[in-house]
């Protein structure tokens, strides 16, 4: 089949070239001129993994092309997806301006028919306004679906290959044949394509999003109540998940969730439901939580540094708001690390990943190391923002060696509390006991 993918971003990026592996042929179109020669010289413009094998292999192949023209993509197409920003707006609601400026642009150039797709996630009744934009203009029958994505980052590959459900938003027979005949492939193992009307699919997403961010949180107010009553989160963790009414997954205290899609989606239905009258009680508490949770570590090290960070040197492992991306949109580690500089802190940082995209946002006021031990040198704490897997099995005589004071700040809770105080490391993590051995001695 012949697909246009409107943006370049993550979502269409993924999107064009995961079509292209099954024998599409894709064009990508973007206005960033830099950006589309880039690519058709073969550079992957996000981290992603396994992302890069498909790309190379696709564009190659000549199934995978990249284009400035939004008439080319058109010209080309039967199905046209759009993959767009809709960046949260100032009062948290998601703008459209995108989106519904290039459905004008589709609606002046086409002149047969098309099934318009929306794979950027947007509020319900998108799909209606899109549908009225194009109409003003086309010549032709065309049809808008609703197709929301559901990629998480680090594992966005094997989420569109291997799709767990698709969601199909769409009354138009035509269109919906179109559609389950282009996801047929990545389907084979039974896995549903399930059809429902636009708003509902665009609900879905919203939905799917808003719970998995309130499972989050909940874990993580949960977390903050063990260390006020002594319990230990990773026993009462392991005793709600294996209940299989709410399953192991999203558990994981630490310091708050972050990235493109949670944040600005969460908002983003909160202030859907008030432009409807409806209060979304939970959802509101679920912003309040996750905003202070992101810096719930400071207090700690403030106590444990007897309230004065003025002038201490930290070592901070892992920038992106979560493991396997270079995505540091919304990320824990930047609300701290902004907290510790206000207080007077300085601070040495390493990510396998998303050092170029945080050296975007503090320039000069970070130094950035070259590995993870090199970030420890003449460091008075190591903290821990992001669970990478290379900070799992440290080598903890280097910690000892490299670190002014034993003691780590743990953001993620990677370590066993009792493997750490046999070490004799000062650990302070999330929903734990803290382990205090020689506060303040130095091991130098």
């Amino acid at each position: 089949m012949k697909i246009a993918v409107i943006g370049t971003g993550y979502v269409g990026l993924v999107t064009g070239t995961c079509l292209a592996e099954t024998g599409n042929e894709v064009i990508c179109v973007d206005i960033d001129k830099e950006k589309v020669e880039k690519m058709r010289s073969g550079v992957v413009p996000i981290y992603e993994p396994h992302l890069d094998v498909l790309f190379e292999r696709n564009i190659k192949a000549n199934r995978l092309k990249f284009t400035t023209s939004l008439n080319e993509g058109l010209e080309h197409a039967e199905i046209v997806f759009l993959a767009l920003p809709t960046p949260e707006d100032e009062d948290g609601s998601a703008d459209l301006s995108y989106v519904l400026n290039v459905s004008e642009e589709i609606g002046k150039k086409i002149n047969t028919y098309k099934v318009i797709v929306d794979k950027s996630t947007v509020p319900v009744g998108t799909a209606d306004k899109v549908k009225a934009v194009i109409a003003k203009n086309a010549i032709c029958d065309f049809d808008v679906v609703s197709n929301p994505e559901f990629l998480r980052e680090g594992f966005a590959v094997d989420d569109f290959l291997k799709p767990e459900r698709i969601i199909i938003g769409s009354r138009s027979d035509r269109a919906t044949q179109l559609m389950q005949k282009l996801y047929k492939p990545f389907v084979r193992s039974g896995n549903p394509i399930i059809i429902m009307d636009e708003k509902s699919a665009e609900l879905t997403k919203y939905a799917a999003n808003a719970f998995l961010a309130t499972k989050i949180t909940f874990m993580n107010e949960i977390a903050n109540y063990c260390e006020k009553v002594g319990a230990n989160v990773d026993k009462v963790r392991a005793g709600m998940g294996t209940d299989s009414r709410i399953g192991k997954r999203f558990l994981f205290p630490g310091i708050g969730y972050g990235g493109s899609c949670f944040p600005k989606d969460v908002k983003a239905l909160q202030k859907a439901g008030k432009d409807k009258n409806h209060d979304f009680k939970i959802l509101n508490a679920v912003i309040e939580v996750n905003n202070r949770q992101k810096t719930i570590l400071l207090p700690k090290m403030e106590n444990f540094f007897n309230s004065d960070l003025k002038g201490k040197h930290f070592a901070v492992w892992g920038l992106a708001f979560k493991p396997e991306t270079d995505d540091v949109r919304e990320a824990p580690a930047v609300y701290l690390m902004k907290e510790l500089l206000k207080a007077g802190a300085t601070l040495t940082v390493f990510d396998p990943e998303a050092m170029p995209n945080i050296k975007k946002q503090f320039g000069n006021t970070l130094t950035y190391a070259k590995g993870m031990y090199d970030a420890l040198d003449e460091a008075d704490a190591l903290l821990i923002c992001t669970e990478w897997s290379i900070f799992r099995t440290p080598d903890f005589s280097v910690l000892k060696q490299k670190l002014k004071n034993k003691v780590i700040f743990d953001g993620r809770n990677l370590y066993d509390t009792e493997d750490l105080k046999k070490e004799g490391f000062n650990y302070l993590s999330i929903g734990r006991k803290d382990v205090i051995v020689n506060q303040n001695e130095t091991t130098k």
